[in-house]
């Protein structure tokens, strides 16, 4: 990390972020701030591990909060954010974060408690964040912005897999998972084994089958060069929708598996991208 010329002012000693560095940062290039937080989430030192991982998520949270977020009528009676959704104070859900906030004399902010409110989701998505190769900082940031795009755009019916060879579901589609938890998730992943696309996306099909939405949407981050696994174009083809967003510097290979599917597809340079490019699929 200290080759980047910007990390010493950012940290100017050991555990410590200069938050007032950060935000020039973000100000002069937010891409480069985005990606330098992900990448010291993965610091040998805890305590910058933590400050990075608390700040980035703040930071990719709010980036990703551009476009309509998901639309509620009658339904099912569900627990969010209070910053998210109008409805009655869950107090159970609550009461940690209000006892933390009574101990330490502070006042709460409204993404910390929690209300109850019904909810029918008009769309469902399942985000497949490709995991095979190198996770370097830009490509966390991006992984973690869809994430939060996601839950933004269908907050009450969303998941997040990530896959190489196997998937990991770091939040099934009918979990409660908080986005800040799942965005932290992601940037602690590292990058390992081969790409098995067609399990992939036959893990999204099981996923959204759980959901009731009358629109199921898989979203795949990859660059769609499978190396392991049968051919992936079945999977794709018996989706209700899928969707590719790729990397800007590497998306032959998707946008040809897009067009041979039938799939809509983006690229992305950064993470800066990702809202743009998804709300451009949907």
């Amino acid at each position: 990390m200290r080759r980047d010329p910007s990390f010493d002012d950012i940290s100017p000693d050991v555990g410590e972020i200069d938050e007032q560095a950060l935000a020039q940062l973000v100000e002069e290039d937010a891409d480069h701030a985005l990606a330098l937080l992900a990448e010291m989430t993965a610091a040998t030192d805890p305590t910058l591990a933590s400050l990075a991982a608390r700040l980035a998520g703040r930071l990719l949270l709010d980036v990703a909060r551009v476009g309509p977020s998901g639309s509620r009528g009658i339904g099912r009676l569900v627990t969010a954010a209070a910053d998210r959704a109008d409805g009655d104070l869950d107090v159970d859900a609550s009461l940690d974060a209000l006892l933390d906030a009574r101990a330490g004399g502070r006042s709460l902010g409204a993404d910390e408690l929690r209300v109850r409110h019904w909810t029918k989701p008009a769309m469902a998505l399942s985000l497949l964040v490709d995991r095979s190769g190198s996770m370097s900082g830009d490509r966390l940031a991006t992984a973690a912005v869809a994430a939060a795009a996601c839950s933004w755009r269908a907050p009450s019916d969303w998941s997040v897999l990530a896959f190489s060879d196997r998937q990991l579901a770091l939040k099934s589609q009918d979990d409660e998972r908080a986005p800040a938890v799942v965005v932290d998730d992601l940037l602690r992943l590292r990058g390992r084994g081969t790409t098995d696309l067609d399990a992939a996306l036959r893990s999204s099909a099981r996923q959204l089958e759980r959901s009731r939405a009358k629109r199921r949407v898989t979203i795949l981050l990859s660059d769609c060069r499978a190396t392991a696994g049968v051919d992936p174009a079945g999977a794709a083809r018996r989706l209700d929708e899928l969707c590719i967003i790729a990397p800007g510097d590497d998306a032959d290979d998707a946008r040809k598996f897009a067009r041979s599917v039938g799939a809509r597809f983006a690229s992305v340079e950064s993470a800066l991208g990702i809202p743009t490019a998804l709300a451009a699929v949907l």
